[in-house]
């Protein structure tokens, strides 16, 4: 059958592949359009396996919230290069894998990436594959946080697209919440309150404290009250109640919100690639093992 340019049109349309690829699988299938989108799937989902482990440390935070405000999902999809993380495709599926998140609530990753995310009955994680395959850089769809409340406010916060905080109140309105949700991004707290912080981080801060007073050679009552002081210190400054308020630094988080009548349920901060080891590329090194494999 000849393969004419109406029938690579077509496909080309139908798959969002090149024009060569386009051509070669309706020549290798004969014509069969629905043939050939078969096997570049089947093609597809091999090239994606193959990127499946290449390190994907940059992307975008995502934060989508539902209409009443009660709900919000915050996710955080990777993939390799920032050039990839602003494209149209790209973008597309992270509003679609944050929408669908936010209207079925998932319970965990796995649960996300089975749901189905398009006509075709596809899932998430079909997708995701087929979308590594097209760009030719590996996507991963990370973490999410889903939040909800009944009778509070959620606030949600973005900076640019690599910061992003949800911040859930009980009382309190809209503002607050938002200007939570911004100092949080600011200020990146370890938890909403000192009863909060890991004791094992506590008990190390501690140690350190002490070693650094006994070493001033004061009386040991005054290490005491030393140690005391700089540990309240460094509790204030990792906890978000004790923390000075950005936009107000002579008001404490603590204040501010018992102003309103109000308190921090929870909070969540995610940084695009937070975490990721990321790989260092030595050009003049990569040269030099090119010539050597010459």
């Amino acid at each position: 059958m000849a393969i004419t340019a109406a029938l690579v049109k077509e496909l080309r349309e139908r798959t969002g592949s090149g024009m060569m690829e386009c051509k070669k699988a309706l020549v290798e299938s004969n014509g069969d359009i629905d043939a050939a989108i078969e096997a570049m799937r089947k093609s597809g989902l091999a090239k994606a396996d193959k990127k499946s482990d290449r390190i994907a440390a940059e992307g975008v935070i995502a934060i989508e919230t539902s209409a009443d405000g009660k709900q919000a999902v915050m996710l955080e999809i990777n993939s390799e290069t920032d050039f990839v993380a602003k494209a149209e495709d790209f973008m597309n599926f992270v509003a679609k894998v944050s929408a669908k998140a936010l209207a079925e609530q998932p319970a965990d990753l796995e649960a996300l990436m089975a749901l189905v995310i398009n006509d075709a009955g596809e899932s998430i994680e079909t997708v995701r594959q087929a979308l590594v395959a097209k760009i030719g850089e590996n996507i991963l769809v990370r973490r999410f946080e889903l939040v909800s409340v009944e009778d509070g406010v959620i606030g949600a916060y973005r900076h640019g697209d690599r910061i992003g905080t949800l911040v859930s109140l009980s009382g309190g309105d809209v503002t607050l919440a938002k200007d939570i949700a911004m100092h949080v991004a600011a200020s990146r707290p370890q938890a909403v309150s000192a009863a909060d912080l890991p004791a094992e981080l506590l008990e190390k801060e501690r140690d350190i404290v002490a070693t650094q007073a006994r070493d001033s050679g004061k009386p040991e009552a005054i290490i005491e009250k030393m140690v005391e002081g700089r540990m309240s210190k460094f509790v204030n400054e990792i906890s978000l109640m004790g923390q000075s308020f950005v936009k107000d630094p002579d008001l404490t988080i603590e204040k501010l919100v018992k102003q309103s009548n109000a308190s921090v349920n929870s909070f969540a901060f995610f940084e695009v690639g937070e975490g990721i080891e990321k790989a260092v590329d030595n050009f003049a090194e990569e040269v030099m093992a090119q010539a050597k494999g010459a």
